[in-house]
């Protein structure tokens, strides 16, 4: 049997751009892709924390440490400047792969720059 699991998370990203008549995806910062092991044009779930939206689209890469995170296309209809968002990706796996499998959580303060990475979350209580 195979099992859909997180594979990566960007935790509380801020918009810093909403593109409306730019193709559609979200630009990404290249260090915040690579550390959260999310390839280009890879299927992104972006769940906007100020509104509830919740939209899937694809991820392009924005310079190098430049903090972009920015929603075009019809999603930028979802996110304005300064929302936060979190940003995931998924993975289908078998059982026993999901076993021992952590994904990559990267967390970012106000301008996008990572203050840490983990790969569990813990237990709610």
């Amino acid at each position: 049997m195979q099992v859909t699991m997180l594979k990566s998370k960007l935790h509380r990203v801020c918009v810093t751009h909403a593109e409306l008549d730019y193709e559609g995806s979200c630009a990404i910062d290249k260090r915040l892709m690579a550390m959260a092991n999310i390839l280009p044009f890879e299927q992104l779930h972006i769940y906007n924390l100020q509104n509830g939206a919740r939209f899937v689209t694809y991820a392009i890469e924005a310079e190098w440490d430049s903090g972009i995170i920015s929603v075009n296309g019809a999603a930028a209809h979802k996110a304005s400047p300064d929302d936060r968002l979190i940003i995931c990706t998924y993975a289908a796996m078998s059982d026993i792969e999901s076993q021992h499998f952590e994904p990559k959580l990267v967390y970012v303060d106000e301008a996008n720059k990572i203050t840490h990475c983990k790969g569990v979350i813990p237990v709610q209580t």
